[in-house]
């Protein structure tokens, strides 16, 4: 059961509530860089993003709002550290969302002038709390860097938000350990009701980061934790919002897009299944439609033990068979397989 949690806007997207849990992912490209800026978030809008966060470190990456704004429907959330009138500045710019540590941005007066702004504008703040950022007084109180400090962190930095009269919150408490951070999240869920912003901070490249944020954010949402995730990877964006999307749907928390099975092969196998597998990946990318596909290696593991899926192919000897719900539809020659698998997709309707 999804924990309740307040609902929040950002540009057309909201999160909390009732609504789908929102995939997000960052530029990677130089904030001085407009036009390759604008050219990846287009691309990222493309292949999934809902939400996208921009770096501003300087006067000059406010331009970087009017200009992908102006190019692409997605909800922006610039990305502030150390100077509040930055903050000030994205809001006149029109930013659906400032990420803030407000830790770091100075004095009480300064958070108020950057909550006003936001309130006045209807534009949420999400407090962004990770390992590096939690003040010295809380690591002087537990000895060192903790999920309970993280927590404590958040929840002061919040009730400072509260105090100017600003509730348009979202929280994330990130580690890059992973027992940490679900620790941190699972604390922090039952101290608020604000939105979560889940992630494995600095996860690291590709194949381990991926594999430690499947793990931190499966294991939250899986408990109905979690609002709006990002896998952060040491690599192109475009796969954090492949791997985002991929979490989602072993959750069944993705309601498009085709979701893949296939076996892991074995002596039975007769056939070159993960060439096939991968083909299968390739030629069906671009479906939206919701279906559970199944790629099997034999007849064992073909339409019994994948019979649930809508649709499935396995093949022997040259032979290959499609099948749909567990009943063989049927039989071509195997190097027809994925051509008539796509053709079978085509004609078929997408499942609730």
């Amino acid at each position: 059961m999804k924990r309740y949690t307040k609902e929040v806007r950002i540009g057309n997207i909201k999160i909390g509530g009732n609504n789908r849990v929102a995939i997000q992912s960052m530029l990677s490209v130089p904030s001085y860089d407009i036009e390759n800026s604008v050219k990846q978030a287009k691309k990222l809008k493309t292949e999934g993003c809902d939400i996208l966060r921009i770096a501003i470190p300087d006067a000059d990456a406010v331009r970087l709002i009017y200009e992908i704004k102006s190019a692409v429907d997605i909800p922006l959330v610039a990305d502030i550290h150390f100077n509040y009138r930055l903050a000030i500045e994205s809001v006149a710019a029109g930013i659906d969302k400032i990420r803030i540590n407000p830790g770091n941005i100075g004095d009480e007066m300064k958070i108020k002038a950057v909550a006003e702004a936001c309130k006045n504008k209807n534009i949420p703040i999400r407090i962004g709390v990770n390992s590096g950022s939690v003040e010295k007084h809380l690591i002087e109180k537990y000895g060192r860097v903790t999920p309970e400090a993280m927590v404590e962190s958040a929840i002061n930095n919040s009730r400072l938000l509260e105090k100017f009269d600003f509730d348009n919150i979202v929280i994330s408490i990130k580690s890059s350990s992973v027992q940490s951070t679900v620790r941190a999240y699972r604390l922090i869920a039952e101290k608020c009701s604000y939105p979560l912003h889940l992630g494995v901070t600095e996860a690291g490249t590709e194949t381990l980061g991926i594999i430690k944020s499947a793990v931190g954010i499966g294991s939250l949402l899986l408990y109905g934790i979690g609002d709006t995730i990002r896998v952060s990877l040491t690599d192109s964006p475009s796969k954090e919002v492949a791997a985002g999307i991929n979490i989602l749907k072993s959750l069944d928390m993705y309601g498009k897009g085709i979701k893949f099975i296939s076996c892991p092969t074995c002596g039975r196998t007769r056939i070159d299944l993960i060439k096939i597998a991968k083909e299968a990946e390739i030629a069906l990318a671009g479906c939206d439609k919701n279906l559970k596909i199944a790629i099997m290696g034999c007849v064992v593991n073909g339409p019994g033990e994948a019979g649930d899926a809508d649709i499935g192919i396995t093949g022997s000897n040259g032979m290959g068979i499609i099948f749909k719900k567990g009943e063989v539809i049927k039989k071509v020659p195997q190097d027809q397989l994925i051509s008539e698998l796509v053709k079978e997709v085509k004609s078929m309707p997408s499942q609730e």
